[in-house]
């Protein structure tokens, strides 16, 4: 019984580690493809997004999770659930502004930088842009626009990772005329 077990989790841990490689090879790429760092976020953005856009459906079918109520919950279930589920990571929800409208997702240990090594060529690039695309795109499918950036990264020596979301707004369904 134990040997099955021994499988499942080296299979997890070469899983991840094939991920963080291909994202380390994908962020390689855009380095090369593009002139400066700033493109690169961009890009390493706009592809999060996308994949938010479409994983937020395979979220909501695997953790039969129903509509949060308020941002806390959402912070909550981003955390403690999404973040677990596809990175394997339980991040802490801290910092929470006195309106309610911004905290901060703290990563102890980013598995997208396990490998990682930043050249000084590239002291702007913000390695794992990728992760604030894919919240802003699938919160943006459930009704939420946020604002999502990085704040601290353990790749520019600093000693946490802190990613900062802000609540925009509500985005209302606007529904095809007759559906009403």
């Amino acid at each position: 019984m134990s040997r099955q077990s021994n499988r499942t989790t080296d299979s997890k841990k070469m899983n991840s580690e094939l991920f963080t490689l291909t994202y380390g090879a994908l962020v390689t790429q855009l380095c090369k493809d593009y002139e400066n760092d700033e493109e690169v976020n961009k890009q390493l953005d706009k592809m999060g997004y996308n994949i938010g856009v479409r994983l937020i459906e395979d979220f909501l079918a695997r953790s039969s999770i129903g509509r949060c109520q308020d941002f806390r919950e959402t912070a909550d279930v981003i955390a403690k659930i999404a973040f677990k589920m596809y990175l394997g990571i339980t991040p802490s929800v801290t910092n929470w502004s006195p309106a309610g409208d911004e905290f901060s997702l703290m990563l102890e240990n980013n598995p997208l930088v396990d490998f990682v090594e930043l050249p000084d060529n590239h002291s702007t690039l913000i390695y794992s842009n990728l992760l604030c695309g894919v919240l802003r795109g699938a919160l943006e499918m459930v009704q939420m626009a946020v604002d999502v950036r990085f704040v601290q990264d353990t790749l520019r020596g600093d000693s946490v990772t802190e990613i900062r979301m802000k609540f925009i707004k509500r985005i209302e369904e606007n529904l095809p005329a007759g559906d009403e």
